[in-house]
This record gives structure tokens, sequence and C-alpha cells, in this order.
């Protein structure tokens, strides 16, 4: 992960620096608001940590700025301004957090580990949202589990959505493979989801692309 830090404190800049490093993070680190401009017309950050009061233009500025730029890249505040019109107007900029100063440096990890963990996968179709990594679903808000071959199944035409899936490579997925034992499975996915899956005689099945 690299992360771009804006920090007109030299000695802040620097502690902060090591620490992250040490976590394994490889941190850049500037002192004013046009060497952020420069620094990301180059390269491409994991996350901002920025400081408002800065020289050259503020830390407020420099991610409206990122942002109408159409920068993705996520930011979270650190500074010593602590009122509440400071901070909303940190989150209004598009932060995602803000630490107030002084702070321990633990908690600036923490807070960047939960930021920055890996965004479980979903698929959706129409009111259902499918997790791959646990066979969940959530369908108008309520939670559904399915059997492990359930899952595969679904998984399958799911990401093959608008073409046919053959009967032959779905019944690979079952532990007694059968034209009835998956005609069945299917009846049960369709009543459980709410879903269409349509039998294309002699080929397969289908679920019908958005």
């Amino acid at each position: 992960m690299k992360i771009l830090l804006l920090e007109d404190d030299a000695v802040l800049a620097e502690s902060l620096t090591e620490y992250l490093e040490l976590e394994g993070y490889t941190v850049e680190s500037v002192g004013n608001g046009e060497e952020v401009f420069d620094r990301t017309f180059e390269q491409v950050y994991d996350l901002y940590i920025l400081d408002i009061n800065v020289p050259d233009i503020n830390g407020l500025e420099v991610l409206k700025a990122l942002k109408d730029a159409d920068d993705p890249t996520p930011a979270i505040y650190i500074s010593a301004m602590t009122d509440i019109q400071s901070i909303s107007q940190g989150f209004e900029a598009g932060a995602i957090d803000y630490l107030k100063k002084p702070f321990d440096p633990e908690e600036l990890l923490v807070r960047l580990q939960h930021h920055l963990r890996p965004k479980e996968e979903t698929i959706q179709y129409k009111s259902l949202c499918y997790f791959p990594k646990n066979g969940k679903v959530k369908l108008r808000g309520e939670r559904f589990y399915l059997s492990e071959i359930q899952k595969n199944i679904f998984e399958r035409l799911l990401r093959s959505m608008g073409d046919i899936v053959s009967s032959e490579e779905l019944m690979a997925y079952m532990e007694r493979p059968s034209p009835n034992a998956l005609r069945v499975t299917m009846t049960k996915l369709k009543k459980k989801l709410d879903i269409e899956i349509r039998n294309v005689r002699g080929q397969g099945y289908t679920i019908e692309a958005l």
C-alpha cells in the first residue's frame, strides 16, 4: 500500500513515515499543497493522509481539487483544528476520516487498516445481492444461506448471466448428478431466491441478463 502524507511539521512527518513504514506501508511525505498535485500527477496512491493548515494550498482545497479531477483515492485528515465546523468541512471535502491532533500513531494505523482492508466481493442482480465468499444472499434486506452445491451452481449461472450453461457442467457440482436432481436444485433456488432461472431444452440453464 502506497500512502502520500501531507504534513508541514517535519518532525511529525518523519515520525509518522517511520512508524507506517515499519508496519509495511510505503510512505511519501510532502510539506505543501502544491507538492501533492505534483506527486499525484506522476503516481497513483492507495491513501492520502492530509493536514489542513499547510503552506500554499490548505488541505481542504487540495482534496476538493483532487475530487474535482475525479481522483477516487481515499483521504484521512489529521489536524489540530478540532472544532465541529472544521471537521464538517473535512468530510464535505471528501475525506473518509478525520483524526484530531495530537493522536497516537497506533490509532491512525487502526483507522487506515480499517479503510484499506479488501472489500468483500458482491454480485448484484435486481433486488438480490450475492456474496460469493460465504454463499450468503440478501434479498430485499432478508438474509439467506445457500448450501455448497446451490452456491456453486447459482454463482456459475450469475457469472454467465445471459448465456446458457450446460446441464452437464452444472451437474459436475453435484455429489449425485442426474437431470432430475438438477431440476430439483433449480426449483429450490428459484423458490428460495425469487429469481427466474430458465431451462433451455436440450442445452442447459440460464439467468436472463439485466
